[in-house]
């Protein structure tokens, strides 16, 4: 249960959904809704019967026929046609609950990650910051880092070869850890030092928040008094460095990051349904996130007294973001037209394919990550961009060379084909991400779809 399997589908879908968005060119394109008033599945779905994805459609359905999950949300798209929108269920298990849809709010967690990726080269594009610039130069305490020399045993160190970077923290080569995998002293030092950014439950925020940094500055200050676990630029591992990239955007444009992200990114792209805290007026179309205990499932952050609702102790860049799949459809969307979408431009082509592109340092390489953390892995090659991962070579008849993309905890995914002007987005929520094959079904329903058309 890879994302990448997912991301493969995206060269086959991209004639599918053409067909079955131009069939459907006499009903209006969806318009973002109100924060208050989102819009139900009848309103932009046709029935299944007549749907330009049956196959995905009933896919779908049958996830919640079967009580694996209370309701899912996708979003396919290709070139500039209308976004398909696929949805089954409600975004909680109790009958009352609203339909999911394009506007139900889902937790993203690690697809926050690219969202902060592409930020940080916004910054780059201004000259703000540059890739190989060392983070001492925003925070001097990154300046004499040290190395574990027997990380499983001891925090015995060594003083670093070479200094941290952007481009290590948007690649996961700076050396840092992460709560989710760093064992042994280090991740004591972690939970002592309340290095946790990210919101999982009312019960875990509240063991959390005491020891938790009060702002992104004090959170990079107290990183960059832990030892490293390799050498900056010598090795991928899954890492904290888009929550430190968050406290360099902030240092470097001079605004808070949360409002970095909003004015250049989610305000210019209409994505009104992007947060980092719920709004109550919108809690009745946010999902209840979900823990599975074997096959049975129990309610692990309602949304009525989600954690979400709260401000977090600082914007996570890595895993703080709640979203609409329209929302995240929408991000997608720029990237796959190359940094502007509906005339608007956020960055310049040559940035978002830089972005976009294999940003690892020489002689790194990486190898995937366990579909439990959100992450990805493939039988082609791959690399490492601003937040995601890049494929480095096409798939037979399926993803392009340059694919980029990432997924979440709570099993989200999402991916771009910028060769093939491609997207798409799954939504869904609960622990752990890889319960279900969905990450396999998805797909290989999205190409019977196309079979359809050929």
């Amino acid at each position: 249960m890879r994302v990448v399997r997912t991301l493969a589908l995206a060269g086959s879908v991209g004639a599918l959904l053409a067909t079955g968005a131009i069939a459907h060119q006499a009903q209006p394109a969806p318009q973002p809704q109100s924060q208050s008033q989102p819009q139900s599945p009848s309103q932009f779905l046709p029935d299944p019967a007549r749907s330009p994805l049956p196959t995905t459609q009933a896919l779908f359905d049958a996830y919640v026929r079967s009580d694996k999950m209370p309701g899912i949300v996708g979003a396919f798209g290709v070139g500039d046609l209308p976004t398909v929108f696929v949805a089954a269920g409600r975004i909680a298990d109790v009958s009352t609950a609203p339909a999911a849809g394009p506007d139900s709010l889902w937790r993203v967690y690690s697809m926050t990650k690219p969202v902060t990726g592409m930020a940080a080269m916004i910054l780059v594009e201004q000259g703000k910051l540059g890739l190989d610039q060392p983070i001492s130069d925003f925070f001097p305490g990154f300046k004499n880092m040290r190395v574990l020399i027997h990380p499983d045993t001891s925090l015995e160190s060594r003083p670093a070869t070479q200094p941290i970077t952007v481009r290590n923290l948007l690649t996961h080569t700076a050396g840092l850890g992460y709560s989710i995998i760093t064992k042994g002293p280090l991740l004591k030092e972690y939970e002592r030092l309340g290095i946790l950014p990210g919101a999982i439950n009312a019960a875990v925020e509240a063991q959390a928040r005491p020891t938790r940094p009060k702002t992104l500055a004090e959170f990079a200050e107290r990183v960059a008094t832990l030892p490293l676990i390799a050498d900056p630029g010598t090795q991928w591992s899954y890492s904290i460095g888009l929550d430190v990239m968050g406290a360099v955007i902030e240092k470097a444009s001079g605004m808070p990051f949360d409002t970095f992200v909003q004015t250049h990114i989610f305000d210019p792209l209409k994505m009104t349904s992007s947060y980092w805290t719920v709004p109550a007026s919108d809690v009745e179309r946010f999902a209840t996130n979900y823990a599975f205990m074997g096959d049975a499932r129990t309610p692990f952050d309602p949304a009525a007294t989600s954690v979400y609702l709260e401000p977090p102790s600082f914007p996570y860049g890595g895993a703080g973001l709640v979203m609409s799949a329209r929302d995240y459809d929408r991000f997608l969307h720029m990237l796959q037209d190359g940094g502007a979408l509906d005339g608007v431009r956020i960055m310049k082509p040559e940035t978002a394919a830089l972005g976009m592109s294999n940003l690892l340092p020489k002689g790194v390489t990486f190898e995937g990550l366990g579909g439990g953390t959100g992450g990805t892995a493939a039988a082609v090659p791959m690399g490492f961009g601003a937040g995601g991962s890049v494929y480095l070579a096409d798939q037979p008849g399926g993803v392009s060379k340059g694919t980029y993309g990432w997924g979440g905890a709570a099993g989200t995914v999402a991916w771009v084909d910028p060769v093939k002007h491609a997207r798409g987005t799954i939504m869904v929520n609960y622990f752990p991400a890889d319960k279900w094959p969905l990450r396999e079904e998805v797909p290989a329903a999205l190409i019977k779809d196309f079979a359809r058309y050929q």
